[in-house]
């Protein structure tokens, strides 16, 4: 067969999948975690995560680890390959998007341009 291999949409490290659980616990009515992109920022883009109390039709459901990740269909092209990490050190903690499709990123880290 011709062609890239195929990319999984997202995946999580533990830590993502771990603190995705935690929060999805203390929320109680969530059924996910919606991933997606809006324009903003000083580079173009940047992600967006809400609760979602119901699925809606046409996202993209990713189950890994035990966390059920929807990604908003105009996302899509924009999340291929990515991995949600969670990080924290002595004066943050935050989610991380590794994503293979960033081209660059403004100075603070908020945006990015595809």
């Amino acid at each position: 067969m011709f062609g890239a291999p195929d990319k999984q949409m997202m995946t999580l490290t533990d830590a993502a999948a771990e603190r995705v659980k935690a929060l999805m616990r203390l929320n109680g009515k969530a059924v996910g975690l919606k991933v997606g992109v809006k324009m903003a920022g000083c580079s173009g883009f940047s992600y967006t995560m809400d609760y979602v109390e119901e699925e809606t039709d046409g996202e993209d459901v990713i189950e890994d680890k035990g966390v059920r990740l929807l990604v908003d269909p105009a996302a899509t092209m924009f999340l291929l390959g990515t991995e949600l990490d969670w990080r924290e050190d002595k004066l943050e903690s935050r989610f991380v998007f590794n994503n293979p499709n960033v081209k660059g990123m403004c100075g603070c880290g908020e945006s990015f341009t595809v």
